[in-house]
């Protein structure tokens, strides 16, 4: 049984992983949104909203972390593709090393 705790843990844990998911995602190549909201689903098993995911696209931007590009398609409407910019991948780096630091510690105390 779940403690009541747990979800809430649970959502504030996810919302603050995601600019570093989404940004691993784009490291390892460009994608559109819904792509990206497909490939979390499946490799992470994160359910994203297209309303939290592209406010969140849109801040990455604002901060130079990401850029995008439309291209067309062979049928259907233009996709917008999103990329890591240089900064972005520094910036990457830095969270990968974070995250590394921070996991090594947890695994100390369990």
């Amino acid at each position: 049984m779940e403690h009541e705790f747990i979800p809430k843990w649970k959502s504030q844990l996810k919302k603050g992983s995601l600019p570093f998911i989404v940004m691993l995602f784009l490291s390892k190549e460009e994608l559109y949104g819904y792509e990206l909201i497909e490939r979390m689903k499946d490799l992470v098993d994160i359910q994203i909203a297209e309303g939290t995911l592209y406010p969140l696209l849109n801040r990455l931007k604002t901060e130079d972390l990401l850029n995008s590009k439309w291209v067309e398609q062979d049928t259907g409407l233009p996709r917008k593709y999103y990329f890591l910019t240089d900064k972005g991948k520094l910036v990457l780096d830095e969270m990968k090393l974070h995250w590394v630091e921070l996991s090594s510690g947890l695994n100390k105390i369990q």
